[in-house]
């Protein structure tokens, strides 16, 4: 098969995204240059933050070119080389694209030493930029001392739910609000934590009275909108809030109010957005760290994989109404064999 399958962006959404704003194309599969290798594409990710990358504004990354393959991050395996660094049978990570096949040099890629004892498809979630990102907010941005209390917004899902295990594990009261009842639950009996609130079923703010009865120290956020206003409300003085997301503007909406971050100004919080890639230096060591942790069963993790790259629209729905569980990837190909 000498064909690639591809995503292109054909019309900005002005909400959600529908297959309207994308086509589904086939073209030639490039042949690798002198220095490049030739990558099958096995693991897509499909984060929220693709839906930014849509709109024309820049965000974190340059806004993504109308008719132009969508940006994508990779895991796959090199299939050809004109590079002995990277020879064939390599597993890599990348920013491969939303399509089958795709060329890169060395510099542009990540090589890979999968455990055998670890999935393969943890390497492109709680290994790589979900853990880095769990970590990084946690450790470098909020700086919790034990006995602190910690709250966690979309906890249940792929940086929230490692949040809520590692802020356990420094021994911060935490607690995690996810939507659903087995969401909740998993998190309680999989994942150990404490105190879970179902913002689909509960009233937030009086759960939050009842588990956090001395205010909120701690808050990492995922989501913004009102919930963001009601952890605001009940922030201690020097509390730190590590801005990871904000999902519910992503198609459009979600304000916050005026007073409730004006409450970061009577309580001298601090509120700090992050960007995993800041954080890079640190990749090697915080993967080692948490690889380690799940070989010991220490840290659960949920990957909800779609087969096939023409699952792309359904697998962005699914995460803007909750419906994934954990990490949303897509699998594109085997893992070995082309």
């Amino acid at each position: 098969m000498t064909h690639n399958r591809q995503w292109i962006l054909r019309q900005r959404p002005l909400g959600a995204v529908t297959e309207q704003h994308l086509q589904l194309r086939s073209v030639q599969r490039a042949i690798p240059a002198a220095g490049e290798v030739l990558v099958r594409n096995i693991y897509l990710l499909v984060p929220p933050a693709m839906r930014l990358w849509m709109n024309p504004q820049d965000s974190y990354v340059p806004a993504q070119p109308l008719g132009e393959t969508m940006m994508g991050i990779t895991l796959g395996i090199v299939e050809a080389s004109n590079d002995l660094a990277l020879p064939v049978g390599t597993y890599v990570n990348g920013m491969g694209g939303c399509q089958e096949w795709f060329t890169a040099t060395a510099a542009q890629l990540m090589p890979l030493a999968p455990h055998p004892q670890v999935p393969l498809a943890a390497y492109r979630s709680v290994l790589d930029v979900q853990g880095l990102t769990a970590w990084a907010g946690l450790h470098e941005v909020c700086q919790p001392q034990p006995g602190q209390t910690l709250v966690v917004t979309a906890a249940a899902g792929s940086v929230g739910s490692l949040v809520c295990q590692l802020g356990t594990q420094l021994g911060l009261h935490v607690v995690g609000i996810a939507g659903g009842a087995d969401k909740c639950r998993w998190l309680r009996d999989e994942c150990g934590i404490a105190a879970t609130i179902d913002y689909k079923a509960e009233d937030v703010g009086a759960r939050l009275d009842a588990l956090c009865p001395n205010g909120i120290d701690r808050v990492f956020e995922n989501v913004g909108g009102p919930v963001l206003d009601l952890l605001l409300e009940r922030i201690n003085d020097r509390a730190r809030i590590a801005l990871c997301g904000m999902v519910a503007s992503y198609n459009g909406g979600g304000t916050q109010s005026a007073g409730a971050l004006m409450r970061l100004v009577t309580k001298a919080a601090r509120m700090e957005g992050f960007l995993v890639r800041d954080h890079f230096h640190r990749y090697a060591e915080v993967a080692a760290k948490l690889q380690a942790l799940v070989l010991e069963d220490k840290l659960k993790y949920r990957i909800d994989i779609l087969d096939g790259l023409a699952q792309l629209p359904v697998a962005l729905d699914n995460l803007f109404h909750g419906r994934n569980l954990g990490v949303q990837l897509l699998r594109l190909s085997p893992e070995r064999g082309a």
